[in-house]
């Protein structure tokens, strides 16, 4: 599969591509002074957006049944909202939606499993901490 990552950041971005490329996929990392970004993406049957940019990756920029991973959570100014603002990812998940076969939401779609990780590693560093002692 080819797979393009969005961003290039030490904390997502970079070890996303590592992740891919692990899984034999063919990664091309995209950022902000990629030429012709859309193009590029549009290439990809994985897309995982980790840009820090709000609805950057947009509809025109998915193929047609690409799998869209949205990592980004930004919040936009929105005077309909309770708050005055809502979260929303690095893809316009409207429009992509339309396009690609699988999609994670934002908020909702990684962050929870973020957590999860995190809550297990936390767990397992304190079963190997209490097994030492």
């Amino acid at each position: 599969k080819n797979a393009v990552v969005v961003g290039r950041s030490n904390l997502v971005g970079l070890p996303v591509a590592m992740l891919l490329m692990h899984r034999d996929a063919t990664v091309t990392i995209v950022h902000s002074k990629t030429a012709d970004a859309a193009n590029v993406v549009n290439k990809a049957d994985v897309v995982v957006a980790a840009v820090g940019r709000a609805e950057m990756v947009k509809k025109e920029w998915i193929k047609e049944g690409a799998v869209v991973i949205d990592v980004g959570i930004n919040s936009v100014d929105d005077p309909n909202a309770k708050r005055g603002y809502r979260l929303v990812g690095d893809v316009d998940f409207a429009g992509a939606k339309e396009v690609a076969s699988k999609i994670t939401p934002v908020p909702g779609g990684v962050g929870p499993m973020t957590i999860a990780m995190l809550l297990r590693n936390t767990v397992n560093s304190s079963v190997r901490l209490s097994a030492d002692n």
